[in-house]
């Protein structure tokens, strides 16, 4: 089934001038995956693994917070056990306590592998969340990303972003976890967060319109990371012809 382009509300320039010099891995990929509650998310990147698999790469899936045992007790406790009125730098501090091990145990060895990552929420989500939407300071949010990373920073960033009426109406036939039940004013902060971020740094990000169909969606993000993975990755087709 052909599948027909999203509506992009930001493009990146994709260009090889656009690599970090000072990212700290050289073989694989990292692609992030960010948008508020809803967005689709994480069906988009099954699909997309799925895809890339298909076209000889070899591919590992995560979420954050989650995949390492240290991540889904953190998961656990941020979206269903803490107190609602958790402070903001309590919060942030589990996140970043999760994301420490998720890069240790799983991301930074698989780039280093050669492998292509599909992360569902990185360093952005916190940017958005702990510091737009719980109003920390968010130039100390991304130092403090920074420092528990040990400076890993995406190379492509895939931004979902679909309005809060719309995200709070595809979340209303499951039960809504600690962050979830926020409210729609935190939720068009984090929006905003997000749409900020993309603005100041769109030779990462590629924003895309949610609300369009899933197809859609998905075709625009198979253009966008195939161009950016020509640069980097040949994939295993090439390489055997």
């Amino acid at each position: 089934m052909s599948l027909a382009p999203s509506r992009t509300i930001f493009r990146p320039v994709q260009s090889p001038s656009r690599r970090d010099p000072g990212r700290t891995h050289t073989r694989g990929f990292l692609v992030t995956f960010e948008g508020g509650e809803g967005s689709g998310k994480s069906t988009q990147i099954e699909r997309l693994a799925d895809f890339l698999r298909s076209e000889g790469h070899e591919v590992v899936t995560a979420r954050e917070p989650g995949t390492t045992q240290v991540g889904e007790a953190v998961r656990e406790l941020l979206l269903r056990t803490a107190r609602e009125d958790l402070t903001p730098e309590s919060e942030l501090a589990l996140f970043l306590a999760a994301r420490a091990e998720l890069v240790a145990e799983v991301v930074r060895p698989a780039l280093e592998a050669g492998r292509v990552v599909l992360l569902d929420r990185y360093g952005d989500s916190s940017v958005a969340y702990q510091g737009y939407g719980r109003g920390l300071e968010p130039d100390r949010v991304k130092a403090l990303n920074a420092f528990f990373t040990r400076g890993l920073t995406p190379d492509l960033t895939v931004l979902i972003d679909v309005p809060v009426e719309a995200s709070a109406e595809r979340s209303r036939n499951r039960p809504a976890d600690r962050i979830e039940r926020a409210g729609r004013s935190f939720h068009g902060k984090v929006r905003d967060g997000y749409r900020d971020m993309a603005l100041n740094e769109p030779e990462r990000f590629v924003v895309l319109d949610g609300t369009e169909p899933i197809d859609s969606v998905q075709s625009a993000i198979r253009g966008a990371v195939l161009e950016a993975l020509a640069e980097r990755i040949p994939t295993s087709r090439t390489e055997s012809t």
